[in-house]
């Protein structure tokens, strides 16, 4: 290998050379001049780049970098003085006070600690459930197999968090508690090369540095944690490659001013520490020799980095980029995420002793008083002569204790003069349990009184109360909902990249274990509800949503619904105690009459066939039997609703199977009911002018062959039969009598026939009879004529 010009400044003790210098090296890791390190051409993107920079440029930058430290204490110092000055209210401390007198009262009113505590408790129930604190958030369209892949996450990340991290839930409730005192905790996600894998662990919000000025941790300039490490563990550290192997020296083990203020608020007497002060800073550089390049030249554009410091002696112990590997934009990796309690005017949010530090100030101080003034008054001190002697002087008598006194003259009590100390005022006492009352109440820590609430109340009024009584904790849940899913977030990503390609089967529970592209389909969320700050809360809001399922069940998925409030009262075993439609699978239809039955949820699949479905339920609701055995129970009606309502879905999946072979295109569905199947204004509009001639043709087959099986079962039908045989028989009565008729009609034809044969028979004789008569009256006429011819031809002979 080859160096044509140096990369940096030549190193003091070195002449300035002009030109090329030829090198041959065979370990450029292992080169070094003068003692600095020559940095190879392109190190790896994980080194610690802190070996191959000059002491000279080392040291500037740890001195800038601890100005500007010391910069970002002062911009918080307001904040971290009233947060310290608050702790001696916790009331942690005992106090032997010796003002106004020897043994005066050093009590401290809990109102402070009560709220810090019930905020923690009700806080860690609400995120870290016993099942787990996280659930999953399928990402794009819900498939069958992303379904089952965020199954496996989620058990896998609540595996991770339960059992793998121990050290989660403990780091979890100990930020709980320094987000409800100081108002802020942050906990740092990383991998920890020790145990091989990830960790979260709680830093201390004096612990973590920032700019009062800035608005987030993603836009803050600077990021310092401030770290404390043993000798031995630098040294494991060193030789691990992970620090810079310099001699470090003895470490300052002096306690700086808030530190020593928290140990004495707390009742620690630490004054030393014997531990290295590590700071390690996530900020902006602009590295020589590492410079953000455009094009070849370089930008001037600062890169994001981690500083890791020694604070004693301003040694730098490592620098390495913060971006991920391939970034052409160099986006700054996030390894904190920020609990808050109530946002503030500057970075840092407000806790408890903010709040309410006064309410416990004043309460303190009232309560001292109460209770002094009760001591004084059991305890009476006063005056006497100098002449009066008391035998065991001022000791307090005890009671039953009598005592000798010598009087010199007088009556005794003309010789003592008691003070005129009171009772404990009743003023006082009605102003402590105000300011106390108050001070729960700001800090949303009062508890929802009895005579509120009333078993006759509507759950829309119970809901009301608790939403005003709850809204400031609500709010706050909600902000540790958001950070816990920036956790999750950090937690998710460094699980997946450690995840294996393929299952593995684990032999303990015989369960896949999520792989790495598992990871990618599903979103990790907190199991908490944001809307919701605790389970009475929630319970509430399930109630109202039950009375209201009442109104139209049509309307509701009751099974889930019954489902979620089992998980909030906290009840296992749900899908076994209200199993859900969707974790069915395809059965027989014998077998969906059993489980209809024995009332359990039914669901027709569209692989399924409708048909014969159809026919097997409805000979089971027409069964006589079994009509007979169910309406003895009180819950026939609802298992007739059920049988009805999976019949018809039956007769939905099976009209759009003819519908899709009428149309000849399958029509997009899924059985999953959660499943949202977007179509296209396109798909729509096609699907929709196929659809009309399909509709048509179905609904005249479907006509038709309703008109045939009613005509088919009316003949079936008792009443039916014996209509048609009344039918019949008043037919055949027609019938004979249409037949008498025509017999009847065929004789009078008959005999009509006959009368017209005897009419004609006469006519004809008749006839006959006027034609012999008139033939014998032409004969007559013409023997008469032949006669008087003859006489008029004797008359005309004779007169001749």
């Amino acid at each position: 290998m080859s160096i044509e010009k140096a990369m940096y400044a030549a190193p003091q003790g070195l002449p300035d050379l002009d030109g090329t210098i030829e090198i041959e090296i065979v370990d450029p890791e292992e080169v070094k001049i003068n003692g600095v390190s020559v940095m190879p051409e392109d190190p790896d993107f994980d080194q610690n780049l802190a070996e191959y920079l000059p002491e000279a440029i080392l040291l500037q930058i740890g001195g800038d970098l601890l100005a500007d430290f010391q910069s970002d204490i002062d911009s918080r110092r307001d904040w971290i003085q009233t947060y310290v000055d608050g702790l001696e209210l916790l009331g942690l401390k005992i106090e032997d006070r010796t003002e106004p007198w020897p043994g005066a009262c050093g009590v401290y009113h809990p109102v402070l600690a009560e709220a810090v505590i019930k905020f923690q408790s009700e806080t860690i129930m609400e995120t870290f459930p016993a099942a787990g604190p996280v659930k999953g958030e399928i990402v794009g369209k819900e498939t069958p197999e992303k379904k089952e892949a965020m199954i496996r996450v989620v058990e896998d990340m609540n595996h991770e968090l339960t059992d793998v991290m121990q050290e989660y839930r403990p780091e979890h409730e100990r930020m709980l508690w320094g987000v409800g005192l100081s108002g802020n905790g942050f906990k740092k996600i990383y991998v920890d090369p020790s145990l091989d894998r990830q960790v979260s662990m709680y830093v201390t919000a004096e612990d973590l540095v920032v700019p009062y000025g800035a608005s987030s941790l993603q836009s803050a300039e600077r990021i310092t944690h401030v770290m404390r490490k043993t000798e031995n563990e630098l040294k494991r550290l060193q030789y691990a490659g992970f620090y810079r192997d310099i001699d470090l020296g003895a470490p300052d083990n002096t306690l700086d001013d808030i530190e020593k203020k928290i140990a004495e608020k707390l009742g620690f007497r630490a004054t030393t520490d014997d531990r290295f002060k590590v700071l390690e800073m996530h900020v902006h550089l602009d590295l020589e020799g590492f410079e953000h390049e455009e094009d070849g030249e370089p930008t001037g554009i600062a890169l994001p980095y981690v500083v890791t410091i020694e604070k004693s002696n301003n040694q730098i112990l490592a620098i390495r980029r913060n971006w991920e590997e391939g970034d052409k934009t160099h986006q700054k990796r996030q390894h904190f995420v920020h609990y808050g309690y109530i946002p503030g005017f500057g970075f840092y949010n407000f806790g408890l002793i903010h709040l309410i530090g006064a309410f416990a100030k004043s309460g303190t101080s009232i309560l001292r008083q109460l209770v002094d003034a009760g001591s004084l008054s059991n305890l009476p001190g006063g005056f006497k002569t100098r002449g009066l002697r008391v035998k065991g002087d001022d000791t307090p008598i005890a009671p039953g204790e009598f005592r000798d006194v010598d009087v010199p003259s007088g009556a005794m009590r003309d010789n003592i003069m008691p003070l005129p100390y009171k009772e404990p005022s009743q003023t006082l006492m009605s102003l402590l349990n105000q300011i106390v009352e108050e001070g729960r109440r700001f800090a949303s820590s009062g508890d929802l009184k009895a005579s509120d609430m009333s078993s006759q109340s509507p759950v829309g009024t119970t809901l009301a109360i608790l939403e005003r009584t709850l809204k400031v904790m609500s709010a706050i849940q909600a902000r540790i909902h958001y950070s816990m899913k920036q956790e999750f977030k950090l937690l998710k990503k460094i699980i997946a990249d450690y995840a294996p390609e393929d299952y593995n089967y684990q032999p303990t529970s015989g369960k896949k274990t999520a792989r790495r592209s598992d990871y990618e389909m599903v979103n990790i969320i907190p199991v908490s509800d944001p809307n919701a700050a605790t389970m009475s809360q929630k319970v509430v809001q399930y109630q109202a949503a039950l009375q209201l399922s009442q109104t139209a069940p049509q309307l509701y998925n009751l099974p889930y619904l019954h489902r979620q409030m089992l998980e909030v009262i906290g009840i296992k075993n749900l899908e076994k105690l209200v199993p859900l439609p969707e974790d069915m699978k395809p059965t027989d239809p014998v077998t969906e009459n059993i489980n209809a039955l024995k009332t359990k949820p039914l669901k027709a699949f569209i692989g399924q066939d409708h048909q014969a479905h159809i026919q097997i339920h409805m000979s089971a609701m027409n069964d006589p039997k079994i009509k007979q055995i169910i309406g003895q129970n009180p819950q026939a009606p609802m298992m007739m609703q059920a049988m009805q309502s999976h019949i018809t879905e039956h007769v939905g999946l099976e009209y759009m199977r003819q519908m899709q072979m009428a149309m000849g295109i399958n029509i997009p569905y899924s059985d999953d009911e959660d499943e949202d199947l977007q179509l296209t204004p396109d798909q729509e509009m096609q699907i929709a002018r196929l659809a009309v001639p399909a509709a048509q043709n179905i609904l005249q087959q479907n006509q038709t062959a309703v008109a045939a099986q009613q005509a088919q079962q009316a003949a079936q039908d008792p009443v039916i039969q014996m209509q048609m045989k009344e039918l019949q028989l008043k037919a055949q009565e027609i019938d004979i009598k249409q037949k008498k008729m025509q017999i009847d009609a065929a004789k009078g034809a008959d005999q009509i026939e006959v009368e017209k044969m005897r009419i004609a028979a006469q006519k004809e004789i008749a006839g006959m009879q006027i034609g012999a008569k008139a033939k014998s009256e032409k004969e007559s006429l013409d023997a008469k004529q032949q006669l008087e011819g003859m006489r008029l031809g004797q008359q005309i002979g004779q007169g001749k």
